[in-house]
């Protein structure tokens, strides 16, 4: 789990429900992701300014672009190996496959890097629309998606090419994208909105939209940001942000089956075991993780780890 505040990443055990390791990492760590072999955990870090709740950096704050990169974290031993240039605020990651490329979201440069974990140099940028906030690559390893939340719009790499497919509407404020199981299906998560995306990957087609907030039972307006699969993809779990919930919602028939409430404060990061019988939220306000029982919706711990959470990734055998 990434903690923006602290600097450093905090591996948790489940069922002690307590933190084990803490790893300084660097400036503002947000989007994490774990190597196919789950050795090594990547972690975006930034020197851009943390806004203030209303989304306001002070005059006076300089960035320093020297503090942006992409942080390598040995699981096993807790410590930090390298840390990789990236490009200029980056904010989420994902990984090939294979586990050789990354693809970083860079917010302050509009830009997917394409950073070769060997060694350790970009092999590409690629323009994508203003604030890409998410990235995803699909099952197969062939296309890429980028969520660029200021553009309104979904950005199709191709992963062989490295270059821009198409760009596809992707509602009012795309965040994240999640594939389906077999690539062929992509949501979009519309934090503004708030609302999911369906995606047609094959065509690059936007097929409906799903309405989220009615759902959920709180005062506060769900700002949806993440989302993960079920193990068998029948299930999409989408984290709530400002709305404290989990929203569970059928991939096939399209519909919002319920929502979890009282996850925590501003649920962003989410996760799921590798049974599917565990959810898993970083709580950035309340400064915890909330384990959720995802059958009955009951939260069964809230492990304060400090330092405002962000993202996390649950292991083989605890928080992917």
């Amino acid at each position: 789990m990434s903690a923006e505040d602290a600097g450093e990443v905090v591996a948790i055990d489940p069922a002690q429900g307590e933190a084990v390791i803490r790893v300084k990492v660097g400036r503002r760590p947000r989007g994490v992701k774990l190597s196919p072999d789950g050795k090594l955990l990547y972690v975006t870090v930034t020197g851009t300014p943390k806004p203030d709740p209303h989304g306001i950096v002070p005059k006076m704050t300089a960035a320093d672009r020297a503090a942006d990169g992409v942080a390598v974290v040995d699981v096993a031993a807790g410590t930090l190996l390298r840390t990789f240039a990236s490009g200029s605020d980056p904010i989420a990651i994902d990984l090939s496959p294979d586990g050789r490329t990354a693809y970083v979201a860079n917010g302050g440069s509009a830009e997917l890097t394409v950073l070769d974990l060997d060694s350790g140099k970009i092999r590409k940028r690629i323009p994508v629309g203003k604030e890409p906030t998410g990235v995803t690559v699909q099952p197969n390893g062939r296309q890429v998606y980028v969520a660029a939340s200021g553009a309104n719009e979904v950005y199709a790499i191709d992963a062989l090419k490295l270059e821009l497919i198409t760009r596809i509407d992707g509602g009012i404020c795309p965040r994240s994208v999640v594939f389906s199981r077999n690539g062929a299906a992509a949501f979009a998560i519309d934090e503004r909105i708030p609302e999911v995306t369906f995606l047609n990957v094959r065509k690059h087609l936007l097929l409906g939209h799903l309405q989220l907030a009615d759902q959920a039972k709180t005062v506060f307006v769900p700002q949806p940001y993440a989302g993960v699969l079920s193990p068998d993809g029948k299930v999409l779990y989408i984290s709530g942000g400002l709305g404290q919930s989990i929203f569970v919602v059928d991939v096939v028939t399209r519909k919002v089956l319920r929502a979890i409430d009282e996850v925590g404060q501003v649920p962003r990061g989410i996760g799921i075991s590798r049974d599917g019988r565990k959810l898993f939220t970083a709580n950035g306000p309340s400064n915890d993780v909330s384990i959720v029982d995802a059958a009955s919706g009951k939260v069964e711990k809230r492990v304060v780890v400090g330092g405002g959470p962000w993202d996390l990734a649950v292991g083989a055998t605890g928080p992917r």
